[in-house]
């Protein structure tokens, strides 16, 4: 089985980032190098606050 890239900490960090909005999505998948599709992929997984 393939390794993940990021761990969840890590998504909820740049989902909660994304939820800030100080930058758009576009940019925000680009500083982290994420697909757009990634980031809705893991917003509708994790829901908003990441389920915490």
């Amino acid at each position: 089985m393939k390794n993940k890239r990021f761990t969840e900490s890590q998504i909820f960090a740049l989902l909660k980032e994304g939820e800030s909005g100080a930058m758009t999505v576009p940019d925000l998948c680009r500083q982290h190098g994420v697909g757009q599709s990634t980031y809705y992929k893991w917003k509708s997984q994790y829901g908003v606050y990441g389920g915490i």
